[in-house]
């Protein structure tokens, strides 16, 4: 397993068919350099499909996921160079299966009846 010791997520939407050069290209400039052991999540327009580049010291490694139905939960930046956002593991594992990660807080503890 490739250790990944932190993870961020690209606000802004990318062309699925870039490959990993071009994410690489698009993890230098969004967040300055790509760090070994971090991975960088994408999403195309629609929040249907994401990747996940992750530099591992060594070399770089690229995999895709999409969902055949509904969306990933995305956080929508307006701005071009809108701030990306850091995701602990329970939150990436939520939004690789299309979960609401955003809210994992507030659905671990039932207020209501």
């Amino acid at each position: 397993m490739i250790r990944i010791d932190a993870l961020w997520l690209a606000v802004q939407p990318i062309d699925m068919r870039a490959g990993a050069d071009r994410l690489l290209a698009r993890v230098v400039q969004v967040f300055g350099a790509a760090q070994a052991h971090h991975g960088y999540l994408f999403a195309n327009a629609h929040s249907t499909r994401i990747k996940l580049l992750v530099h591992d010291g060594f070399g770089v490694w690229c995999a895709a996921r999409r969902l055949n139905k509904g969306a990933f939960e995305w956080p929508r930046g307006g701005a071009i160079d809108a701030a990306p956002v850091t995701l602990s593991k329970d939150q990436f594992d939520a939004l690789v299966l299309g979960l609401p990660w955003q809210r994992l807080e507030q659905l671990r503890r039932i207020t209501r009846i």
